[in-house]
């Protein structure tokens, strides 16, 4: 293709009324000019007047002639070859005055370098020709140095420089005229040859993106079908399957020939859960939903958030089984939303264990409250028996042993909230609350501890109260376990300050330590039970890693976030974001 473009413009660059070489340009008048001198030497009808004129005329045109073919290996375009065509009406005036001059029969040669001569760009061109041809008409006078004896002569050197005049006119315009049209030519010629490298180029472009293509497809096949453990469904925008991973033909019984095109994802979904998950988005008045069920399936990734939720799969035999599924949207090159992709994950095991887990918690938890309590009665008892009272080490003693009880009975009783919490069963007691009054009483329950520990603890209030709809007791149990972790996690000297604030739609609490803060890259894991942060465990913090969870779950429950920002070294920031009343679901109850 590409030696096919340097012929074609090869080719194109040569076409120009200037192409012709000097040499091909000579060679009809060097051509007819021989025939005329043999006509003349050799011909007995032809009338010779001087044979050393002839000669002359011969040794000019040779002359002119090797000019040409010098000019042409030259390979430049010069007006000094216009020298050859001068020569060449010497060379036919010197011939014509051998050959009787004003009565010769070449003087018709003279219109050979006279087309020459008119076909250079230029109108100046044709004054030259028409003095040249006059100047070769009229040489034989000036040979011999005597004037036209008639009026015929003297008005054939007038008139016939006249008629060669307009023949170059006409030959001058011609040539412009071609010329012009040659440019055009050349020029439309260049402009296709750069659309054919720009076409091939682009068609260059195209096999290597079509390959860069094939290469990226076959590495997502790959990938998907080296996926087994999960299932990869992918489909358009009404839910027809595309998509079907060998882990999905695991997880449901079905191969990919039997899905792609022809079931919905939905299809696959328990109808009760699409059902209530369309209340839950709770559609505006008179919107169209073409699909209910799988727009309950995309409505959060269709609005650009990414969510990951539990749902019920049906397996193709009618078995049913629990998955965790993310769904996300699939965009093309524009950005546009062109169908979904749904990651399940089986977690029917890891549900169970956590259920089994839930209950052995509950249940020792309940087994210890009971034996706690009693403990606690009987050490009241005995610190109260006035009948046998109890020496200051014995008083000391049970003091030690009323305090670990204590702390004991508050450790079963975060084990049994974190196992209302994960069971479902988490109660609120809901009203009026002013968060003003929640965080004062925690600062001041937090104070004597960070007073003992060398911690300063400071609190900002509003000049306005701040009220939220919510449980209390609760939000309550959330600012101590965040006031009590920030004052643990800092050292002594350190300050601890607990701020409450407000935006037009949420109620902030924010808790800011200069301690000994978390690692990045376990922020995401804090929220676990019975998660420890490496830097409590490096420097010996007590705690069994509830407090945070217990926190998140009260936040959660009153439609609020639990926002962390940390750098190891320099402190932790702790925000609880509470929806206020006119934006809180809370105000129906």
């Amino acid at each position: 293709m590409k030696s096919v473009i340097r012929l074609y413009a090869r080719a194109m660059k040569r076409l120009s009324v200037d192409a012709p070489s000097p040499a091909l340009k000579q060679f009809p008048t060097a051509s007819v000019f021989t025939v005329a001198a043999l006509l003349a030497f050799f011909a007995p009808a032809i009338v010779v007047t001087d044979r050393a004129l002839i000669l002359s005329a011969c040794v000019v045109m040779l002359g002119a002639t090797l000019l040409a073919g010098y000019f042409t290996r030259l390979g430049r375009v010069t007006r000094w070859a216009l020298i050859v065509p001068g020569f060449s009406l010497l060379a036919i005036a010197l011939l014509r005055a051998g050959t009787g001059g004003a009565t010769s029969l070449f003087s018709a040669l003279l219109i050979l370098p006279v087309l020459w001569i008119a076909s250079e760009q230029g109108r100046r061109w044709i004054l030259v020709a028409i003095f040249g041809t006059s100047a070769s008409i009229m040489l034989p006078y000036l040979l011999y140095w005597h004037a036209p004896e008639t009026q015929s002569e003297w008005f054939r050197g007038v008139f016939g420089p006249l008629v060669y005049g307009v023949v170059a006119a006409i030959v001058n315009e011609l040539s412009r005229q071609g010329r012009k049209q040659m440019w055009s030519i050349t020029r439309l010629a260049e402009e296709r040859e750069g659309m054919l490298r720009e076409t091939l180029s682009f068609a260059g472009k195209l096999q290597e993106n079509e390959l860069s293509l094939h290469a990226a497809h076959r590495l997502t096949r790959s990938v998907l079908d080296a996926v087994t453990e999960q299932s990869v469904i992918g489909t358009d925008l009404t839910g027809l399957i595309d998509v079907w991973n060998p882990g999905a033909a695991v997880m449901l019984g079905l191969a990919a020939d039997e899905t792609q095109g022809k079931r919905y994802v939905f299809e696959f979904h328990d109808s009760h859960e699409l059902e209530d998950r369309s209340r839950e988005l709770n559609y505006p008045p008179g919107a169209t939903v073409l699909n209910p069920g799988f727009s309950a399936l995309v409505e959060s990734a269709r609005l650009g958030r990414a969510e990951v939720r539990d749902w019920t799969y049906r397996r193709h035999d009618g078995s049913e089984l629990s998955v965790n599924v993310a769904v996300t949207p699939r965009v093309d090159e524009e950005g546009a939303t062109i169908g979904y992709i749904f990651v399940a994950t089986d977690v029917t095991q890891a549900l169970e264990v956590a259920r089994l887990k839930d209950e052995f918690v509950g249940l020792i938890s309940h087994e210890l409250r009971t034996p706690l309590s009693s403990i606690l009665g009987y050490l009241e008892l005995m610190r109260d028996d006035d009948e046998s009272p109890l020496s200051d080490e014995q008083l000391m003693y049970l003091g030690v042993a009323e305090r670990n009880a204590h702390r004991l009975l508050r450790l079963v009783g975060d084990l049994l909230f974190t196992a209302q919490v994960a069971s479902g069963k988490f109660p609120l007691d809901v009203g009026t609350v002013a968060l003003s009054d929640v965080v004062t009483a925690a600062v001041q329950s937090a104070r004597p501890v960070a007073t003992a520990a060398g911690i300063e603890l400071l609190i900002e209030l509003p000049g306005e109260p701040v009220v939220v709809r919510g449980d209390s007791v609760r939000l309550g149990q959330a600012c101590d376990n965040l006031i009590s972790n920030a004052v643990k996690f800092t050292p002594r000297g350190g300050t601890v300050t607990v701020a409450l604030g407000s935006t037009a739609e949420d109620a902030i609490v924010s808790v800011r330590d200069t301690g000994m803060g978390i690692p990045a890259s376990e922020l995401d894991q804090l929220y676990a039970r019975f998660f420890r942060a490496s830097t409590a465990t490096r420097n010996a913090v007590p705690g069994v890693g509830l407090g945070l969870t217990i926190t998140k779950a009260i936040v959660t429950a009153h439609e609020g976030e639990l926002d962390v920002e940390s750098q190891e070294g320099v402190g932790t920031l702790f925000s609880m974001s509470l929806p206020l009343p006119r934006k809180s679901l809370l105000d129906a109850a």
